[in-house]
């Protein structure tokens, strides 16, 4: 069955995401930062929205969700079970694992831990796309505010065992930065110069740079090549852990 997917910038840097169903003409809501581009996107095409699929319990991922529910009373907002205290608002908690439906497409629950705990990912491989919210973004990954590096580093790995070809609908507009900091680590890798100039060039006309391809972030992504030679060499660290690798990338990114 067709299925298209629609990038919704929201606030100053998020984005939320439109999973649409071209047959039965309903559309699955992925975060809502922001209620009112998210609602003009689905008065625009007449679409329903059901349901809402709820990345984590951040405020710029959920707080325009009551108003979508007000307005589309037959939605239901979806998040993992271990957020349900902190999303309250969601009637429907699932499970890491567990696969759930929407208009007869799986669409598969990830833990992505890390950045919070409860963290999920939402992969639709019908719509070769997985919606990551702040755990694998287009050439980063979001901070590790209540899990451990290696929990993130699990997370991210999960995602990365995806097929090459899915798409990674992930929740802030970050590229640019994230290009910049990834050269300081991994100055000779010329997919990732050629990809920081192309990312470049959709900043300077306002073309958003997410979704990202994972072949582009396997090939790119500081965060995913805590085990590439050249990036060990030029942090020092070419005979330690890929965790203690990777904790030292997020932590040069934090600073950056």
């Amino acid at each position: 069955m067709p299925m298209q997917i629609v990038t919704i910038p929201c606030l100053q840097d998020n984005y939320a995401f439109l999973l649409f169903d071209d047959v039965r003409k309903i559309a699955a809501v992925v975060d809502a930062p922001d209620s009112r581009p998210i609602l003009a996107a689905l008065a625009e095409r007449n679409w329903a929205a059901y349901p809402i699929f709820l990345t984590h319990h951040h405020g710029d991922h959920v707080q325009g969700v009551q108003d979508i529910l007000d307005k589309h009373p037959q939605a239901r907002a979806v998040c993992a079970l271990q957020d349900s205290l902190r999303i309250p608002v969601a009637e429907r908690r699932a499970l890491a694992g567990e696969v759930l439906d929407f208009s007869g497409h799986d669409v598969r629950v990830i833990d992505v831990s890390g950045h919070t705990m409860g963290h999920v990912a939402y992969y639709v491989p019908d719509a070769k796309a997985v919606f990551t919210g702040d755990s694998l973004m287009a050439l980063g990954c979001g901070r590790v505010f209540e899990g451990t590096p290696e929990i993130m580093l699990a997370s991210l790995k999960t995602i990365a065992a995806l097929p090459p070809d899915t798409l990674v609908c992930s929740g802030h507009e970050y590229t640019r930065t994230n290009a910049r900091f990834a050269l300081t680590i991994d100055p000779d890798n010329p997919a990732l110069q050629a990809r920081a100039r192309a990312v470049e060039a959709a900043a300077e006309q306002g073309t958003p740079t997410v979704p990202s391809l994972l072949s582009d972030e396997l090939a790119t992504n500081p965060f995913l090549r805590a085990d590439d030679p050249a990036i060990r060499a030029n942090l020092g660290m070419q005979n330690a852990p890929e965790v203690e690798v990777f904790a030292e990338i997020r932590r040069r990114k934090d600073n950056f």
